[in-house]
């Protein structure tokens, strides 16, 4: 689907009263989670207002009898199922859940499989086979390698290949999930010798996470034209990272035991349908970078207007019920060299088999001005520009009991604007 439909009416809105206006989850938006419902070993939930539809009790109360059969899979434990379906059905789920969380007649029927949102228990929405991470931020690479590298801070390779890593699915997290400080190997500066200990430079990093659906075997490629339709959806993604073991690791093959510690994500899944209205044409390349390789080149290419944000707050902080100081925004639209649906193609260009649920994450997202920038490695510039926190505390790098919230919302003037929710972490001692 290409075009938004009357899920996306602006005018539209539900019975939910709380969905009305609702700072991130309206009618307009839908996204899905799993969360834990009574024995089973999970439930998939729509989020509306400040309830979640449990999609078990909603198909026992008589909704989607006139869906497809495959469809229903919306029903069980785990979002895979239903992701493996055609893009077609995922449409049909969306409409059927729009149409009856707006018409009062449902009501009556829908009520008792509402559940309020905040007394829910989440778990990571998909079976996760795999994790890659890219570094398709132009901005993020450009600094980190301005730091390595001031007379040549972009590689050869950065304006003609997507670059990325493959991380570790068994450490991903869902957000809320504490983060222990990890311990590695570590070159201290003016050290003669490599010594294994806590990390002191403990960072995050703003991400999106890209969750697919479908599948394409083992040797057979995603097309560009069809890479887009493999999208089901997004959600905030935190690349936790210990640049202290990074920078000692990373040479000759990259990231390792520095990032696959912990990955965090938010719970909901917001689809790339609900998104349709922000979706926004990728910045144009300068005029001496190089064309995308053919296979590179996505017809109608896309990237999504998300306004991104990072909080920090330090345990004493907290103490004191202060909400955080709000370190970073950027527009994740303005900051990508390379589209989704790029990384999805390129990804399986070489005959690599995408599931239903793996995830990609884009990189560190970080804009042109150093209150864009998405990590604390660059918000601080490498630790030579450390934060001052209300109440004085200073931060160059993560501190044990320090949390880190990340938001995300889409707005435009002709629609309805929808947000990610949060996702967050606490630093816990190594």
């Amino acid at each position: 689907m290409t075009a938004p439909d009357r899920s996306h009416d602006i005018h539209r809105t539900s019975w939910v009263a709380s969905a009305q206006g609702h700072s991130d989850f309206p009618i307009q938006n839908l996204p899905f989670a799993r969360v834990k419902h009574g024995a089973t070993p999970g439930a998939i939930a729509v989020a509306i207002g400040d309830d979640a539809l449990l999609m078990p009790l909603a198909l026992e109360a008589g909704w989607g009898k006139d869906l497809p059969a495959g469809a229903l899979s919306v029903g069980l434990s785990a979002l895979n199922v239903f992701a493996a379906r055609p893009p077609d059905e995922w449409h049909a789920v969306r409409l059927a859940l729009s149409d009856a969380l707006s018409d009062p007649a449902w009501e009556a029927r829908l009520r008792p499989a509402l559940r309020p949102r905040a007394e829910l228990e989440y778990l990571v929405p998909f079976q996760i086979y795999d994790y890659t991470d890219f570094y398709a931020s132009i901005y993020h690479a450009t600094n980190v390698g301005s730091m390595f590298r001031p007379d040549n801070p972009l590689l050869p390779n950065y304006k003609w290949v997507p670059i990325g890593y493959h991380g570790r699915a068994s450490s991903i997290v869902i957000s809320g999930t504490p983060v222990r400080r990890p311990r590695g190997q570590i070159f201290p500066p003016a050290a003669s010798v490599p010594t294994f200990d806590v990390s002191r430079s403990l960072d995050y990093e703003l991400e999106l996470g890209i969750f697919l659906g479908g599948r394409n075997m083992l040797g057979k490629p995603v097309p560009a034209a069809e890479a887009a339709s493999r999208i089901f959806g997004f959600c905030l993604l935190n690349d936790w990272s210990a640049r202290d073991i990074q920078s000692w690791e990373y040479q000759p093959l990259g990231p390792f035991l520095s990032k696959n510690f912990a990955t965090s994500i938010s719970p909901w899944v917001v689809t790339a349908e609900a998104l349709l209205p922000f979706r926004t044409p990728m910045p144009a390349r300068g005029v001496s970078d190089p064309a995308p390789l053919e296979y590179l080149r996505v017809p109608d290419d896309w990237t999504v207007a998300v306004e991104l944000e990072v909080t920090l707050a330090s345990e004493a902080m907290r103490a004191r019920n202060d909400p955080g100081m709000i370190v970073s925004r950027m527009q994740f639209d303005q900051a990508m060299y390379w589209s989704p649906a790029q990384l999805v193609t390129h990804h399986a260009s070489n005959g690599c088999n995408l599931y239903m649920g793996d995830l990609l994450g884009t990189g560190t997202v970080s804009g042109p001005a150093p209150e864009s920038r998405g990590c604390l490695l660059e918000r601080t510039w490498r630790g030579t520009e450390p934060l001052t926190l209300p109440g004085g505390e200073v931060r160059k790098f993560l501190e044990d009991g320090d949390e880190v919230i990340f938001r995300g919302i889409c707005r435009d003037d002709d629609a309805i604007a929808i947000g990610f929710g949060e996702c967050r972490g606490v630093v816990l001692p190594a």
